[in-house]
């Protein structure tokens, strides 16, 4: 391929980017005259650090959830290590990498999980999109426009930390749940993340849940301390969600790769996970309007040089 037909490659795949997102620009703005608009709920699932159990929040979170009527796809966005496939004990043969690379459509993916859940599995140990280009957010955007009729609620596993990929899928949800934990240091990096969010992305509404509490007044004073520091420094809306005790039994789960609310479903654990569901359902007339999918995933491309040119 010479150099003119390799210019005109690009320039034809600009054009194809720019026509999407400007079509994409225009529904958003039809969306967003109705704050009531239905659809898809969407819930980001994040952390300041990994080892905070975020993981296993979604798995039993998202069962609670279907066990309450409600259709749920899962989407494992860790692209570089995903898991969720892991700790349900599923064998995924293709993964999000396939559906980037061109290879499947995202409905081609999806897999079944406990209690009907679907979930979107992601590859592990592969570095190929562990950073997401515009191509690739546009291309996520419009295979899960033609999901949406199909699911209640979206829930989104981000990876840890605070990575573009993690600032783009929270970013881009309508509900923002931080998981965290009693450690010092878990309390020190979702902090860090909440104000990256908050700072850079204009995100104002994060819902606080503290998993591996000893018990409920445990949980309470690493959400005071968490709300202390951001209200000294940060205008943001904290709101406590809950919290997960710790329990052997999901220990017990994880080695089983089972949900703890599927093995134990008597258990304490299991009790949290429920209660969880409960208040997420009950809270749905509080999320702050971002549209519904077809509108969240365009809110950050944002201003870039292919919205400019649409």
């Amino acid at each position: 391929m010479n150099a003119m037909e390799k210019t005109g490659d690009q320039a034809d795949s600009l054009r194809q980017l720019a026509t999407s997102v400007k079509k994409q620009r225009k529904a958003a703005a039809t969306l967003v005259k109705d704050e009531r608009a239905k659809g898809i709920r969407v819930i980001s699932v994040t952390s300041g650090k990994g080892g905070v159990g975020k993981s296993n929040v979604v798995v039993n979170l998202a069962l609670a959830l279907a066990s309450r009527g409600k259709k749920v796809l899962v989407i494992d966005a860790d692209l570089g290590l995903g898991n969720i496939d892991v700790l349900l004990g599923l064998t995924p043969d293709y993964t999000l990498n396939d559906v980037f690379a061109g290879r499947k459509r995202l409905e081609e993916i999806i897999v079944e999980g406990p209690g009907g859940i679907r979930i979107i599995p992601a590859g592990s140990g592969l570095p190929d999109f562990t950073t997401l280009g515009l191509q690739e957010r546009v291309k996520i955007m419009d295979e899960l426009d033609a999901l949406e009729e199909e699911f209640d609620i979206l829930v989104i596993d981000t990876e840890a930390g605070i990575s573009d990929n993690v600032a783009y899928f929270n970013t881009a949800s309508q509900e923002i749940v931080v998981v965290v934990t009693p450690e010092p240091t878990s309390i020190t990096d979702v902090y860090a993340l909440i104000k990256l969010l908050a700072t850079r992305h204009a995100e104002r509404y994060f819902k606080v849940l503290v998993n591996m509490a000893k018990d409920t007044d445990d949980a309470l004073q690493v959400f005071a301390k968490l709300s202390n520091v951001t209200s000294r420094f940060l205008d943001i809306s904290l709101d406590y969600l809950g919290c997960v005790l710790k329990d052997e039994t999901l220990v017990e789960a994880v080695k089983s790769q089972k949900p703890v609310i599927e093995l134990f479903p008597d258990s304490p654990v299991s009790a949290c996970f429920t209660t969880l569901a409960r208040r997420v359902l009950e809270n749905c007339g509080e999320r702050k309007l971002k549209g519904n999918v077809q509108f969240f995933f365009r809110r950050f491309l944002g201003s870039g040089a292919v919205m400019e040119s649409a």
